[in-house]
């Protein structure tokens, strides 16, 4: 008969070959006898681990098949590692790859892990959550009628998805509300755009980056082009606010845009393979425009890796407010053909050696978001065009003052993006020979 203690070292032995993949639980039931455990593995406390699995199996109110309760200890021993540390399984790794190309059913919204609850990293642009007001940094302690706290991640993430045209209520907490408040979302398929561009008027652009998915490089080559094409590009503002980031990849793609040259990042981790560096290659499609890059507390990961390499690098000016600082890198590691860890195996650095990690970027010109609220004019203001008998202006034909105004109403509805236009507008004025009088 086989005693609890020998059923213990091979239900450790099983374990071990579960999470290592070095052998079936068949082949290491029949050699734990004779095999010597590796001698770096701590047996005493796996087999208190065994002890406490064969526990619950045979003493708990209610049946638990012995598979569920191995992949339920995977998920406990990575929720204590980090926030994005996670185990997937197969339906969860079907959602990561929809996350990468930009398309599934749900509210759009990027979250992690904050002391049990689900702390929001920032809403993706025109979905559900960005339209309701959701804030980058407000918790979610409610999912309709379901506290949040005991979930895992995946779980809460999981809750959130649905059929378009369904409803979900969040409970939020938001720093500077006296109490928790509720919003209701429907449902939508998520499409999320990757890249948009527009022209801010007389020489400037804007080019909006909602996430980093695998083609997103490719897109911003295209709208630097189409905004090129339209006239001379004086100045380009690249809009990074509340994007939080993806394919680590698409970044690097992203700074070989606007960099001719140069690290743009590098990682370091413990694994031999986790040790890399990207650096420009081809380039610079804007001709060494000026840019201004906005940022803001949603601002995290990959996006945080362009910022950081093109404030190391000189190549434009960051305003906003201090990023996220997510500087960590993870790796999806298969356990089998079904199920795979997402594992943080290295943290990234920018060209300078700088970790983003808890600190994220801090920009060269802060910039909150604000409300402007115009003053009044007061109508019995004259000028010397108004005054009777007033001499004409001679200036000749061409050496007239051009106007660089854009939308008057820019300052009211995007402070931040009017401030960044502002800054490439004297920049601008700065670098340009000023035109001469006829002698």
């Amino acid at each position: 008969m086989l005693t609890m203690q020998h059923a213990n070292r091979i239900l450790a032995a099983t374990l071990l070959a579960l999470l290592m993949g070095t052998s079936t639980a068949a082949e290491t039931s029949a050699t734990s006898d004779t095999k010597p455990l590796p001698s770096r593995l701590p047996l005493n406390e796996l087999r208190v681990f065994a002890e406490a699995f064969d526990r619950v199996s045979s003493a708990y109110v209610e049946e638990i098949d012995d598979r569920t309760l191995l992949e339920n200890a995977i998920k406990g021993l990575l929720s204590q590692l980090d926030p994005h540390s996670a185990y997937l399984d197969k339906e969860s790794f079907s959602e990561l790859q929809e996350d990468t190309t930009g398309n599934y059913g749900g509210v759009g919204l990027e979250v992690s892990m904050d002391d049990g609850f689900v702390r929001i990293i920032s809403p993706m642009d025109d979905t559900p959550a960005a339209k309701a007001g959701v804030e980058p940094g407000d918790l979610i302690i409610q999912l309709d009628d379901q506290p949040i706290k005991g979930m895992s991640l995946n779980d809460a993430v999981d809750a959130m998805r649905g059929t378009p045209g369904s409803t979900i209520r969040l409970t939020l907490v938001r720093e500077g509300e006296p109490q928790p408040f509720e919003i209701t979302l429907i449902r939508e398929v998520i499409n999320v755009a990757s890249v948009r561009q527009r022209s801010l008027g007389n020489g400037y652009g804007y080019i909006r980056i909602a996430q980093f998915q695998s083609n997103t490089g490719t897109e911003v080559a295209a709208a630097v082009t189409k905004l090129s094409s339209a006239g001379e590009l004086l100045g380009l503002v690249l809009d990074l606010r509340n994007n939080p980031g993806g394919v680590l990849q698409a970044a690097v793609a992203v700074s070989d845009v606007f960099m001719a040259d140069g690290l743009i990042v590098y990682t370091a981790g413990r694994l031999p393979n986790s040790d890399m560096r990207f650096s420009a290659t081809s380039p610079d499609a804007t001709n060494g425009v000026p840019i201004v890059v906005l940022v803001n507390e949603g601002t995290a990961s990959a996006s945080e890796i362009v910022a950081g390499a093109m404030q190391d690098h000189r190549r434009a000016v960051i305003m906003g407010v201090t990023t996220f600082g997510k500087g960590s890198v993870q790796t999806i590691l298969p356990l089998n053909n079904e199920t795979a860890i997402k594992l943080t195996t290295a943290l990234y650095f920018t060209p300078n050696g700088r970790s983003i990690q808890a600190a994220g970027i801090v920009p060269d010109i802060w910039v909150a978001r604000s409300t402007v609220t115009p003053a009044k004019q007061n109508p019995f203001n004259i000028k010397e065009k108004n005054l009777p008998g007033h001499l004409t202006n001679v200036a000749e034909p061409g050496n007239e003052p051009q106007s660089t105004s854009g939308d008057p109403d820019l300052s009211i509805s995007d402070y931040q993006l009017n401030e960044a236009l502002n800054l490439l507008k004297g920049l601008t004025i700065l670098t340009t020979p000023s035109k001469q009088p006829k002698e």
